[in-house]
């Protein structure tokens, strides 16, 4: 019985880091093997992909990447940019050991923390972050009844948006649906991604990576970016125009992404990750959607407290309203060397 091995991912491995990602239960879109070129590619960040390995046969997995910056501090976290993360297994000695390995580089690169972006808790002894959750819902294989499912208020704005005249549409380039979630962005007061992020997803992911934007009298008023991975859909990265609200698109958009799901015969509607007590939380609480915790945990090395570096955080207030006044091209030239330090 040959032991078990840690070593990082060579690009050889690539075909069988996500043929493991595809068989084992607690993997999830982002330990996919493209997010470490995503990552690399998009914002220059070391990636660190662990594998654990017995006889040639992957056992588990652990995708991790470095951000260091003067101001945000240094991090090595699983995984910057997504919402899931962790170690995906199907043995505990796999487990143990890439978690053993994790906080060794983590302490040989002297960051500030450790971090594990959870579905299910792991470390009970580490400090943890519980202001975000999940929202994943079945989708049925009927698309009538899918209409039905959603709650009365919120199936009359999706109506709503049917009566205005709305149409969807599958993009293959980024240039609406990234005027749209710039332009949203920057009226939250928020810096948007770069433009060649979403150039690189669409590329790396290919077909699993979808734009669906929504018009009105042929202009577009809403977008949405998602995943597909397995059985499942996840609508990722949003945007919308000001008109979107009086038309209710954005009811409209989700509810079409899942018609446009159903009729592909996928299982999963993952609505994502939202903050507990925000609008975003609210809207998808209206589709009937259940919260289920995310178990976001941290090792803490350098740093002595849990980092906080979300909109929520009352520091950030000015520097939000500050934002909001920027013209759009300034926004989006400085937004990209903020938000990549930020993950």
């Amino acid at each position: 019985m040959s032991s078990l091995v840690i070593r990082e991912m060579l690009p050889s491995d690539a075909a069988n880091w996500d043929a493991f990602v595809e068989r084992c239960n607690e993997s999830t879109f982002f330990h996919r093997s493209g997010w470490k070129e995503v990552i690399e590619r998009s914002f220059g960040h070391n990636t660190h992909y662990l594998l654990a390995e017995a006889n040639g046969r992957i056992e588990g997995i652990l995708p991790l990447a470095e951000i260091k910056h003067f101001l945000f501090g240094h991090s090595l976290s699983s995984l910057p940019f997504g919402v899931y993360g962790g170690i995906a297994a199907e043995t505990e000695a796999a487990r143990k050991l890439l978690d053993r390995k994790a906080q060794d580089l983590a302490a040989n690169l002297d960051v500030d923390h450790l971090e594990y972006r959870n579905v299910k808790p792991f470390h009970g002894d580490w400090p943890t972050k519980d202001i975000y959750v999940t929202f994943r819902k079945e989708i049925d294989p009927d698309v009538d009844q899918n209409m039905k499912n959603i709650p009365r208020k919120q199936r009359a704005m999706v109506r709503s948006g049917i009566k205005h005249g709305l149409a969807s549409g599958i993009d293959d380039n980024v240039d609406r649906f990234f005027r749209v979630f710039a332009d949203n962005m920057l009226r939250h007061g928020t810096p948007a991604l770069p433009r060649r992020y979403f150039e690189i997803l669409m590329e790396v992911f290919g077909n699993d990576c979808e734009i669906l934007t929504v018009t009105h009298e042929n202009e577009v008023v809403s977008g949405v970016l998602s995943f597909y991975f397995k059985d499942e859909v996840l609508p990722y990265y949003a945007g919308d125009t000001v008109k979107a609200r009086t038309l209710a698109a954005n009811d409209f958009k989700y509810w079409e992404l899942m018609r446009r799901a159903c009729e592909r015969g996928y299982r999963i509607f993952d609505y994502g990750r939202s903050k507990v007590g925000t609008g975003s939380f609210d809207f998808k609480k209206n589709w009937g959607f259940e919260p289920a915790p995310l178990h976001y945990e941290y090792q803490l090395h350098r740093a002595k407290n849990v980092p906080d570096q979300n909109p929520l955080n009352p520091k950030y207030q000015l520097f939000i309203k500050a934002w909001r006044k920027l013209p759009m091209p300034v926004a989006n030239f400085i937004g990209p060397h903020i938000v990549k330090n930020l993950g």
